[in-house]
């Protein structure tokens, strides 16, 4: 009897062991995207319409990514929901301090979660906010509840500032253009990595006052609705 209790410990651990240490499975609403010249540039080109919409001054990450599950159908209710990733909190640095406007003694709180909508986790975030500068209010909606910060903070009237974009992923290589073009493998699917781009920014208030700085990792769910 032993025996057996041993070797079904050994086979859940290795199970649960697997679940952790693999990379999430893209999560499809509509087909797969073939490994096709085609498929390339169409990829590329909604990748960069999203990035360009995040790009505005005006806009939240929470108002464009609903806008983007509902215009592609990721979800029958096109919500975007907060959900927290437990573990270590990352220190605000001297820098961000600088950029937010703030002494050495102000009051930080860090939120680290992911956005996602109809079950698709379609960016990982993290968020450094100043609380003073929210109000109790916000804040305590921040972290008692799975509201979506740009959601949180609309009736601020919040601005947003890029300090940086980074790609992770291009679908097509640089110099593409000039190259003969390469096999194209239909009956293949294209391998997108789980991690496409990132965007780090600085919020403001109505004010003109900083009481926020975001790191967003934007993934492969977002094109999770397949190829035109």
């Amino acid at each position: 009897m032993r025996h057996w209790w041993w070797i079904g410990t050994i086979v859940t651990l290795n199970l649960y062991a697997s679940t952790i240490s693999a990379e999430p499975v893209l999560r499809r609403t509509g087909g797969p995207w073939p490994d096709t010249l085609l498929s390339r540039v169409e990829a590329l080109a909604l990748i960069e319409t999203l990035n360009g919409r995040l790009l505005c001054a005006s806009c939240t990450a929470t108002e464009v990514l609903t806008k983007w599950c509902a215009d592609h159908k990721l979800a029958s209710e096109p919500v975007v929901h907060a959900r927290r990733i437990p573990g270590p909190e990352k220190p605000v640095s001297s820098e961000q301090r600088r950029r937010l406007q703030i002494g050495p003694e102000e009051e930080i709180t860090y939120r680290h979660v992911e956005l996602t909508c109809g079950g698709h986790v379609l960016v990982e975030a993290d968020n450094w906010y100043v609380p003073r500068r929210v109000g109790p209010e916000i804040n305590h909606m921040l972290i008692t509840t799975d509201t979506p910060f740009g959601r949180a903070v609309r009736d601020l009237k919040p601005t947003r500032e890029n300090l940086a974009v980074e790609m992770f992923w291009k679908p097509l290589p640089d110099g593409w253009e000039l190259a003969p073009p390469a096999d194209a493998n239909p009956e293949a699917a294209l391998e997108i990595p789980l991690q496409l781009f990132q965007h780090r920014a600085l919020i403001y208030n109505a004010a003109h006052e900083p009481f926020s700085e975001v790191r967003e990792i934007y993934t492969r769910e977002l094109l999770a609705f397949g190829p035109p």
